[in-house]
């Protein structure tokens, strides 16, 4: 149980609301499962940019379970009433073939 105990450590660190962290473990024939639940707001924190924080904790559980010969596995529940589009950059609007042709016979 020290994946456990390690990521709830690491996230509560993270986090601004530790006591809304919640780890539930779960084991099976693919190895082990944790599920991360946390408070809206400390989504961002956790995640990091572009995945870079969640990532990186998925990489230190892999190495843990290592260590007891398990498979980690992590995930992170999107929290209720949480919108990560807010905290994404707007996509380009990229044009179709069809329109590029209609741009160049128009030229």
């Amino acid at each position: 149980m020290e994946d456990k105990a390690f990521l709830e450590m690491v996230v509560k660190a993270l986090v601004d609301n530790p006591d809304d962290v919640k780890v539930d473990r779960k084991v099976d024939e693919m190895g082990v499962l944790l599920t991360l639940d946390i408070n809206p707001v400390d989504m961002g924190k956790v995640i990091g940019k572009e995945g870079a924080t969640a990532k990186a904790i998925r990489t230190i559980l892999r190495v843990v379970g290592m260590k007891n010969n398990a498979r980690v596995n992590l995930k992170i529940n999107e929290p209720a009433g949480s919108d990560r589009s807010a905290n994404r950059r707007p996509t380009p609007e990229v044009p179709t073939v069809e329109q590029v042709m209609q741009e160049i016979k128009g030229l």
